[in-house]
């Protein structure tokens, strides 16, 4: 069946966070991929009294077609790159090198803006939680959780609505546990899965986190 599955991203959040209530209560960090994932982590949050936070990693584009990704950077160092696809597309390795830069500006501009100077909260023997609003190659995920591994978490969670089934079964055993709630064979994009897929903008992020900070969960778990 082809269609929208999901009102929204607020819709996505709370019934994603329903899959995950074994996690209530029990000091889970979850951590949106901004800007659509951290709309989703929010109610993911809040359904299961956890910490919300913000994590940064950007796709790099293909030249000339930034959409689509040949790799991702991460705000911990790391650097993923799809070399078969390069191959395939024959970017040339400046070209690559270029892409590279732009999604380091960028990585550095979200961390600016979202994070300023405050680090992150402490994941180690942490339950944490990975939500973006959908994965396509999920390529820009793989190079968050490689980050996040080096932070020493009791175990990665990645939580998102939708995703295509080869990036499902590619993902699983880059963590400890994936939950995504459709994985429809005719994929196409993230966003023809919501009735309402608007772009989200930085300022609700911002106002997201600012809400998440100024009233923290009800219980907490070490």
């Amino acid at each position: 069946m082809f269609g929208p599955i999901f009102e929204d991203r607020t819709d996505a959040g709370r019934r994603l966070a329903d899959r995950l209530r074994d996690l209530r209560g029990k000091g889970a960090l979850v951590l949106g991929l901004p800007r659509g994932g951290v709309v989703v982590a929010a109610e993911v949050a809040k359904e299961l009294q956890a910490d919300l936070d913000v994590f940064l990693a950007c796709k790099v584009g293909a030249p000339g077609h930034e959409e689509l990704g040949i790799g991702a950077v991460a705000m911990g160092g790391t650097c993923v790159l799809d070399h078969r696809l390069i191959h395939m597309l024959d970017i040339p390795q400046e070209q690559v090198e270029e892409a590279v830069r732009k999604a380091l500006n960028e990585l550095h501009r979200r961390k600016n803006l979202y994070r300023k100077d405050q680090p992150l909260p402490d994941l180690q023997n942490r339950i944490t939680i990975l939500v973006d609003d959908g994965l396509a190659t999920g390529i820009t995920a793989r190079a968050a959780v490689r980050d996040l591994r080096a932070l020493s978490p009791k175990s990665i969670v990645i939580a998102v609505p939708v995703c295509p089934p080869e990036t499902f079964a590619a993902m699983r055993s880059e963590v400890d546990r994936f939950v995504c709630l459709a994985t429809p064979a005719d994929f196409r994009a993230v966003g023809i899965w919501y009735e309402d897929f608007r772009q989200v903008k930085d300022e609700e992020v911002l106002q997201l986190l600012a809400q998440a900070h100024s009233h923290p969960p009800y219980t907490s778990i070490p």
